[in-house]
């Protein structure tokens, strides 16, 4: 079993940035994936960027260069740094991991862009 603990959420104006923390603890040997999924009301949950055990990164097409995610490996923990915010981008932010195959998520955390 592998635990997520989010972290770093809240309320921003549009252009701001805010940084999300996503702590592993529990089974975490061989975690594949690693990344953050997000979602808003009426919409699907969707890929906002994950990081694969070799280093490698995805980004969903609306983040635009806006965002990077990054580990430390020593902490069992994965950021994401949000940079350039807008109103489109307020959703409740999941934490995921994939570990051989199997899919863990985090309670979630709000990330609210309003002035």
């Amino acid at each position: 079993q592998v635990q997520l603990v989010e972290s770093g959420g809240g309320l921003v104006q549009p252009g701001g940035s805010l940084r999300l923390s996503c702590a592993a603890s529990g089974s975490i040997f061989r975690i594949n994936v690693m990344g953050w999924f997000r979602q808003s009301p009426g919409k699907q949950r969707e890929l906002v960027a994950n990081i694969i055990s070799g280093g490698s990164t995805n980004y969903g097409g609306f983040v635009k260069g806006r965002f990077t995610i990054s580990r430390d490996n020593a902490k069992n923990t994965v950021y994401l740094q949000m940079n350039s915010l807008n109103p489109e981008d307020t959703a409740v932010y999941y934490c995921h991991a994939n570990q051989n195959g199997v899919n863990y998520w985090g309670q979630g955390t709000q990330v609210t862009v309003s002035s």
